[in-house]
């Protein structure tokens, strides 16, 4: 490394607050009552930035000043989390800073990664393009299952409004948005270093990849095998008072009145958000028999998320799941589906016996007692009142929507649509629901399904199979959005993503393995 070419540490601090201000602004943050979403343009900065910053360093150093860069940045995304633990956690505003630092150490352990694998490979210089492209893409696929996985703020998310890029989707996942972009800011930071050969190599290739994505966006859409009328129901029930019991009867009389709404509008699908019923059907008869009675009253079908109960025998009493129903005015037994993939510290807590007492000591709205989660991602049968009579829907609850692998696994079990529910009111007027909307957006173009997103407080949102918003609602308002769902068409599986998952992801792990071998012997020790 003794021929690299050093970075001053005026220099270096510089790159570093810039790949920190690129990657906060790659995603979406409200200012002044908009939405800014600066992503398209500032996503290539964020690579450019950091690895000009880390050349001529050797992989520990380039470690340590990744794992900053990546902390503060993650910390700045991840400002929501505050308003979860201080105020519907009712913990100290000192933890709310702290749990926005430390859930941005999960992120910032894999700039860290990224920092040492690139002044490892590079040997104190820049890594081909190429393989920083890899590199970036491998780790960002990481988080998706590392520790479980948290695979928020994904760069590919940050070109949720890139029309050419999100054509890849379909064929590569989000990951292959990751892979363009840490592409385009490795051809940016050769550029800046003078090396135009290189540059212009990886810039062809950014060409390309563009090309065959925005070819692919601009083909006609298939014709829908047939199309459901639907309404996404927003109840704006505060989070403060959603569990009240004082609160129950009116929160069911919202919905209904909602409901109500809807069907006068030609709504045949009704969806409420997740946990939207304040009660369990499996728990309550009653509850039950008048939630069928609304659907028959209305002529439709509800799909909403309550809390679903299972007994076993010799278990003291019952497990608790959060749950998606889907009824109507004919079944005795409502259709239901359990959310597979828990929130950490928020639906579960890992190592209770240990960590539980904590927990609840510096946040006394935590909860003493774990939810469970369900067998695996399965699509619901739901019947209509009217043509075509049924629908296959997969309704991701939630955090789920985070994770491509889960999520397609939806479509390739046969889902025409997918019903997203959720509940963001946790995250109060920050950037977290617009960002959620982007996530959920990436799910739509990777599966070539229709998404209907009912949220709480919002974004309630449609959205089409090419990952574009249609229509949407504001955030902290009650509203009902009535719009056309189309549904995919056979045959069965979906997208290329849907039927084969994370190939390309794959590759690029391959691609890195091919690099790390072909490093000079001498130069691996």
């Amino acid at each position: 490394m003794a021929g690299a070419a050093r970075v001053s540490r005026g220099a270096r601090l510089a790159l570093l607050a810039g790949y920190a201000a690129a990657t906060f602004l790659a995603f979406p943050h409200p200012l002044g009552g908009r939405v800014l979403d600066l992503g398209v343009a500032t996503a290539w900065l964020a690579p450019a930035c950091l690895l000009v910053a880390l050349r001529g360093m050797t992989p520990g150093a380039a470690a340590r000043a990744a794992f900053a860069a990546g902390l503060a940045a993650h910390a700045a995304i991840f400002h929501w989390i505050y308003v979860v633990t201080v105020y519907y956690g009712h913990a100290p505003p000192l933890v709310g800073v702290l749990a926005a630092v430390g859930l941005a150490v999960y992120p910032a352990a894999f700039s860290a990664a990224f920092g040492a694998g690139a002044a490892w490979l590079g040997r104190g210089e820049l890594p081909n393009p190429f393989v920083s492209g890899a590199l970036w893409t491998a780790l960002d696929h990481a988080k998706s299952f590392a520790l479980t996985g948290f695979p928020w703020a994904v760069l590919g998310y940050a070109q949720h409004r890139n029309p050419a890029l999100m054509g890849l989707a379909p064929y590569t996942g989000v990951w292959g948005l990751s892979f363009a972009t840490a592409l385009g800011g490795a051809a940016l930071a050769e550029l800046a270093l003078g090396r135009s050969r290189r540059a212009l190599a990886a810039l062809a290739a950014l060409g390309m990849l563009l090309a065959a994505g925005a070819l692919d966006a601009a083909r006609e859409p298939e014709d829908p095998g047939a199309q459901v009328r639907v309404a996404l129901l927003q109840g704006n029930i505060g989070q403060d008072v959603k569990w009240s019991p004082e609160w129950a009867q009116r929160t069911l009389a919202i919905y209904e009145d909602l409901t109500r709404r809807a069907a006068s509008e030609g709504a045949e699908l009704v969806v409420w958000p997740e946990t939207a019923i304040p009660g369990s059907p499996d728990a309550s008869p009653e509850l039950t028999d008048r939630l069928a009675a609304l659907a028959r009253e209305t002529r439709t079908t509800l799909v909403a998320g309550a809390v679903g109960l299972d007994w076993k025998p010799g278990e003291p009493g019952p497990r608790y799941f959060d749950s998606a129903f889907a009824i109507d005015g004919g079944r005795d037994v409502p259709e239901r589906y359990d959310k597979t993939h828990l929130v950490p510290f928020g639906e579960y807590v890992p190592l209770r016996g240990l960590l539980g007492h904590v927990i609840q000591a510096v946040a006394r709205g935590a909860s003493d007692s774990d939810v469970h989660p369900g067998g695996a991602p399965r699509a619901l049968a739901i019947p209509l009142p009217g043509p075509p009579h049924a629908l296959t829907a997969g309704v991701p609850i939630c955090y789920e929507l985070l994770f491509p692998n889960l999520v397609r696994r939806f479509v390739d079990g046969g889902a025409e649509a997918l019903l997203a529910i959720t509940n963001d009111a946790w995250y109060g007027r920050t950037g977290a629901p617009y960002q959620f909307l982007a996530i959920t957006a990436l799910r739509s173009a990777e599966n070539r399904v229709w998404t209907a997103r009912a949220a709480n407080t919002g974004v309630s949102a449609l959205i089409d199979d090419r990952g574009r918003v249609r229509a949407q609602t504001r955030l902290f308002e009650r509203d009902v959005l009535v719009g056309e769902l189309p549904l995919r068409p056979p045959p069965a599986g979906g997208s290329f993503y849907a039927r084969h998952g994370d190939v390309f992801a794959a590759a690029c792990w391959v691609g890195l393995a091919v690099a790390a071998l072909r490093r000079p012997r001498r130069e691996r020790a």
